[in-house]
């Protein structure tokens, strides 16, 4: 599992058109779900996202998390990220999860997130959307889970 999380003042998403998730200050998370990943690392992963202290204290420094600000987050399913791009032109995806178990793990992940009681957002798993995106910082980190 792979993750692209940015710390933004805003993002949304749009599927035809229609906003489907916007939110302010806090998290937008690009999720990819790869073969063998499990509900154990998928919980790891949601817990290590809300706690990890990447937002400014009174001092300026990276001190307080996603909680302590009450940041809205933005989940918004992409399977590219489980990409191999290390041989030839193009992309190969043999270490992406099958669409039905990469969905289970990402509902996992965005209803593990809920149990924050932050307010989370989401794309449409599967749909052509685009992601709006104002990087605060810039800061993105990308966090990787095995099984």
């Amino acid at each position: 599992m792979k993750i692209v999380l940015q710390r933004v003042l805003r993002s949304s998403v749009t599927v035809d058109d229609e906003v489907v998730g916007a939110i302010g200050k806090g998290l937008t998370i690009l999720f990819g779900a790869e073969k063998g990943d499990t509900d154990v690392a998928v919980d790891a992963l949601a817990e290590k996202v809300v706690h990890l202290r990447i937002f400014a204290d009174d001092q300026g420094k990276m001190n307080l998390s996603c909680l302590d600000v009450q940041g809205d987050i933005l989940v918004v399913s992409q399977f590219t990220l489980a990409g191999d791009c290390s041989r030839g032109r193009r992309p190969g995806f043999d270490h992406a999860a099958a669409p039905e178990d990469a969905q289970r793990l990402y509902q996992k992940f965005v209803g593990k997130l809920a149990e924050s009681k932050l307010n989370i957002q989401e794309g449409r798993f599967g749909a052509h959307m685009q992601v709006d995106i104002v990087n605060d910082g810039p800061v993105t980190f990308i966090l990787e889970r095995g099984p």
